[in-house]
């Protein structure tokens, strides 16, 4: 352990990161709050970068194709394919609806996530935070149009000092036209997820889309264009709570983006020619640091604000490519490893573990149960209102009337017509209002609740209870459903 200790503090030593300089700067002036220091990361190659812009093409087409995409459904039921429809109370994805009495779909959903988040990052570090954030995707973007408009690190640092002039101002203008354009497009296709998109799309260019669209539309363009373009790391920082969080999944044996102290030190400057023994591989270059989108120093060890995407990683190796060292310096890799190989024993890798088992499995589990839940849904449901006022009539002929609204659900595409039956009651009589007592008929457009005004009559024994359980039953094609309710006697019960 004095290893790990005394191979970070000089790590610490040989090296000042942005955030240190941040802090410098903010204990210099005295201030209750400290001021941001601009970041201005370094563009690299290699592998990670690569996966970064692949998973940020994915999920960006992803986000702004989905709308437009088409599903077939019957009759007028809307054609998009994900669909939060508020007016019709639905949530269509694809082949799937969802009522809001089934919340609880949403709510496994949730817990899917949540614990798919944890199992991740317990086995392989920040891999959420460092690929598919949306502040970490739309950040890589921005970062991306600012150096198409104002060039590489060095570039855009000596814009930012550079006194005014046409060619600072073109740049700087035309950066903030792209970033607002961008950030519009973001606001604008999160509309299209409430409502049909070819239809909200010109109504909204011809001002007659409801007011909610402009104003969400307007928040989230703000939002993205300030986080994004402005805040950056510091919502990652000091805004979002997952940093704190994912410390209590993480271990000695989670993976995340290392340096390999073991290697790398004592660090140090390497001409060419110079002999390698006696040191180790770091030439405290600070590739790292610039390359770091977060403004850290990778080498000083696990840190809140690292987010693990690897930049480092590509920066370091192309490093090492020069200087003619093994690449994989800054590499995934766990803390309980790089420990083990710098006193001598053997790296040892845990990926099953408690913490990963009881994660995994808790997945596996809410998995499984939102699973069947949506294949066993009820293709249509059935709910008993009984009349509370008056709660029972007593008839001329001595029977006793109770009154009910029953809630048929037809959750299936097509019309579904049911018959239905009162069961748990002896002689009790069933009938619609101005109809005579027998069957009860009743045709549920699709996709659609109807409510059907059903009287009960009866004539129970005089010892009969005041409440007596009953069910409520309805028969079509889709099968038989029904449901609990009571039937009140008018008795005063048995003594």
């Amino acid at each position: 352990m004095n290893t790990v200790i005394d191979t970070r503090k000089r790590g610490a030593e040989g090296a000042v990161s942005a955030a240190d300089r941040v802090r410098q700067k903010g204990d210099a002036g005295g201030g209750l709050y400290k001021p941001r220091m601009p970041i201005y990361p370094k563009l690299v190659h290699g592998q990670w970068r690569r996966i970064k812009w692949a998973l940020l093409i994915l999920m960006l087409s992803i986000y702004y194709v989905t709308p437009w995409l088409r599903w077939d459904r019957p009759g007028a039921l809307p054609d998009q394919a994900v669909l939060v429809d508020f007016f019709g109370r639905r949530f269509y994805f694809f082949g799937i609806q969802l009522w809001p009495q089934e919340v609880h779909f949403i709510t496994g959903l949730l817990v899917m996530a949540a614990l798919a988040l944890f199992l991740v990052t317990a086995l392989f570090g920040r891999l959420w935070c460092g690929y598919a954030c949306p502040q970490t995707v739309w950040t890589d973007l921005y970062i991306y149009v600012e150096r198409l408009f104002e060039g590489d690190r060095n570039a855009r640092m000596r814009l930012a000092t550079a006194p005014w002039s046409f060619d600072k101002l073109w740049r700087k203008g035309g950066k903030h036209l792209v970033w607002l354009g961008i950030a519009f497009g973001t606001g604008g296709a999160w509309i299209f997820y409430f409502r049909d998109a070819p239809t909200l799309f010109m109504e909204f260019w011809t001002g007659h889309a409801p007011a909610t669209s402009y104003i969400s539309c307007a928040i989230l363009t703000a939002t993205t264009y300030v986080f994004a373009g402005h805040m950056r790391e510091q919502v990652c920082t000091y805004m979002c709570p997952w940093p704190r969080i994912q410390g209590a999944m993480l271990d000695n044996h989670s993976f995340q983006v290392t340096y390999r102290y073991d290697r790398g030190e004592p660090r140090g400057p390497h001409k060419k020619g110079q002999a390698w023994e006696g040191r180790g591989d770091c030439i405290d270059c600070h590739a790292c640091v610039v390359a770091c989108p977060m403004g850290i120093d990778i080498r000083n060890g696990p840190q809140l604000e690292c987010i693990n995407c690897a930049l480092c990683i590509d920066a370091c190796d192309e490093i090492m490519d020069r200087v003619g060292r093994p690449r994989a310096l800054i590499a995934y890799d766990t803390d309980g490893a790089v420990a083990a190989r710098a006193n001598g024993e053997k790296a040892i890798y845990k990926l099953v573990r408690p913490r990963t088992i009881y994660y995994a499995v808790a997945l596996t589990l809410v998995s499984g149960l939102v699973g069947w839940g949506l294949l066993h849904r009820p293709a249509m449901d059935l709910h008993a209102l009984r009349d509370r006022n008056p709660t029972y009539i007593r008839l001329h002929d001595g029977s006793v009337r109770n009154g009910y609204t029953l809630k048929i659900a037809n959750r299936t595409f097509e019309p579904q017509t049911v018959e239905v039956s009162f069961n748990g009651l002896a002689g009790a009589t069933l009938r619609t209002p101005g109809e005579a007592p027998g069957a009860v008929r009743a045709t549920v457009p699709a996709n659609e609740v109807r409510a059907v005004r059903v009287f009960v009559s009866a004539n129970p024994a005089e010892d009969a209870p005041e409440s007596m359980p009953a069910t409520f039953m309805i028969r079509g094609a889709k099968g038989a459903f029904d449901t609990k309710t009571t039937f009140i006697t008018g008795t005063e019960g048995s003594k």
